[in-house]
């Protein structure tokens, strides 16, 4: 069996290749690239494949063609004429303060005036403009060819002060300042390409740039980062024979339980589902499918702009944007959708006439989002090996102890916060524990005769649930047989439970009343 060396944290296209890493050849890219324009930008979710791509245009421009042998490029007619490149890697600094952002400015344009024989310019914030427009000149001037700028996550700083408006302004000023040498400087670049997670609009920074062209929903590159499932098997059959051993399952089972935590991203109406790159190296180089991409991080404001807006956590998939909402996320925007989309966490599931219709993209992004919104309602869930932890819930249901998943549910619920007793924080708490015991939990599933509120199914039992507020546990029960909930599972060997529920708000009897009826 070939042996792969797996490129977990490289994102250096020269150390892939002379290295012997596996790499998933997207260098055909490169001709469309120059030919579709000058000044090109880019939205992919973190660790995508950003910077791998950015860093083959890098060795490209740089002319060095013998790390191309044998890649899709060197079968394409192309000029390997250098050109002077200034790279600028936003993915590392700590940008909670403007300082943060003017060091990281500083060290990267230090490095190149003393490449260009400039002297070293101060770090004052008014100064970082004007010293990157001289080494584009010193460039330009020393080796008497235009230049190429690569920027590389744009946004992180912004990101990561969303929560913090009051130094937003600051900073969009100082960027704009930056980036606007783009167009003033436009005679002396040959090509510029920026990545980064969210294209921000109303915030001003690329406003003079108005040539910028975003690709990021174009089909003609909606591959171009992350792998389609021919380009993981061709590349890395290996590693999926070695975690099917691991398994005991067969090759073909093992890709399925790849495609359903990895796969599922779509970038234009005419791309390819992609798998997430990250992940998926994560996943071969550990013999494990473990949520890998999630556990690196998620933007805190995202899930809490979530539980603020009071919005059903079944409600986000499904959502329905247009491309104008989609290629630009304004700040505070009161439809987290289009940021959701951009980052990740929701992706392109249906498409007509101009709507985009929106889903989680696979089972590791979606338990993971709500992993991390169930606690903003209830913090004792955070405890794993507490009264109230995911583990205890779960095998209450999948050992047929529905009594018991309803006893520590109403403990559970008794004990919120005054301003979460409410319908909408019951609704969704009940539905995110459901949904993260087992996948197979349905919200709102359409019947013949209506729908029920929640349906769990586990290997032995299923469980259809019906809630009322400040009604009566009668109603519900009521409900659940009027409308023939169960009539869909006649033939089905597994035992049903029926439970209706009622969330009382009355100040004595405040907490969760529930009937379970057992179907023989």
């Amino acid at each position: 069996m070939k042996f792969l060396r797996y490129p977990i944290g490289i994102q250096t296209f020269s150390t892939i290749i002379e290295e012997g890493y596996a790499y998933v050849d997207k260098t055909a890219f490169i001709e469309p690239l120059l030919r579709h324009g000058k000044y090109i930008f880019l939205s992919r979710p973190r660790r995508f494949g950003k910077s791998l791509m950015l860093s083959t245009l890098k060795s490209y421009f740089e002319g060095r063609r013998d790390l191309f042998k044998g890649l899709a490029i060197d079968n394409i007619d192309m000029d390997w004429t250098p050109s002077p490149v200034l790279h600028f890697d936003f993915n590392n600094g700590l940008y909670n303060t403007i300082t943060g952002l003017v060091v990281k400015l500083h060290d990267t344009l230090m490095d190149y005036e003393e490449q260009y024989g400039l002297p070293v310019g101060d770090k004052s914030e008014e100064n970082i403009p004007v010293r990157f427009r001289r080494i584009i000149q010193a460039a330009y001037e020393k080796t008497g060819r235009k230049v190429v700028i690569l920027i590389d996550e744009y946004d992180k700083p912004l990101l990561s002060i969303e929560e913090k408006p009051a130094i937003f302004e600051e900073y969009q000023q100082l960027l704009k300042s930056f980036y606007g040498n783009l167009k003033s400087m436009d005679a002396m670049i040959r090509y510029a390409f920026i990545t980064g997670v969210a294209r921000f609009s109303k915030v001003s920074i690329f406003s003079d740039l108005n040539n910028l062209d975003d690709i990021s929903m174009e089909d003609t590159f909606a591959d171009i980062c992350g792998w389609t499932e021919g380009e993981l098997v061709d590349t890395f059959s290996p590693g999926i024979e070695e975690l099917a051993n691991k398994r005991k399952e067969s090759f073909e089972e093992t890709l399925t339980a790849l495609r359903s935590y990895y796969d599922g991203y779509l970038f234009a109406p005419e791309g390819s589902r992609l798998y997430n790159p990250f992940s998926v190296l994560r996943s071969l180089k550990a013999r494990s499918i473990e949520p890998y991409w999630f556990a690196t991080g998620t933007p805190s404001f995202l899930v809490k702009r979530i539980k603020a807006m009071g919005i059903y956590p079944p409600d986000i998939n499904g959502v329905k944007c247009t491309r104008a909402q989609l290629v630009a996320v304004r700040m505070n925007d009161s439809n987290p959708a289009p940021l959701m989309f951009q980052t990740g966490y929701l992706t392109i599931a249906s498409y007509e006439r101009d709507r985009y219709e929106l889903r989680f993209p696979n089972r590791e992004v979606e338990m993971g989002f709500y992993q991390e919104l169930l606690p903003l309602y209830t913090p004792s869930t955070k405890d794993s090996t507490g009264a109230f932890s995911i583990f205890n819930f779960q095998d209450d249901l999948y050992e047929g102890r529905p009594a018991d998943f309803m006893k520590r549910l109403s403990t559970l619920l008794k004990d919120l916060p005054g301003e979460d007793h409410n319908e909408s924080s019951y609704r969704a708490i009940t539905y995110l524990i459901a949904v993260l015991c087992t996948p197979n939990s349905i919200a709102e599933h359409h019947g013949y005769k209506g729908r029920s509120d929640i349906e769990v199914l586990t290997r032995g039992y299923i469980y259809l649930f019906e809630f009322k507020y400040n009604k009566t546990v009668r109603e519900a029960m009521y409900q659940i047989h009027s409308r023939d909930y169960a009539g869909r599972y006649a033939m089905d060997s597994r035992t049903v439970y029926l439970i209706g529920a009622n969330f009382n708000e009355n100040k004595e009897k405040r907490g969760l009343e529930y009937e379970i009826e057992e179907l023989l």
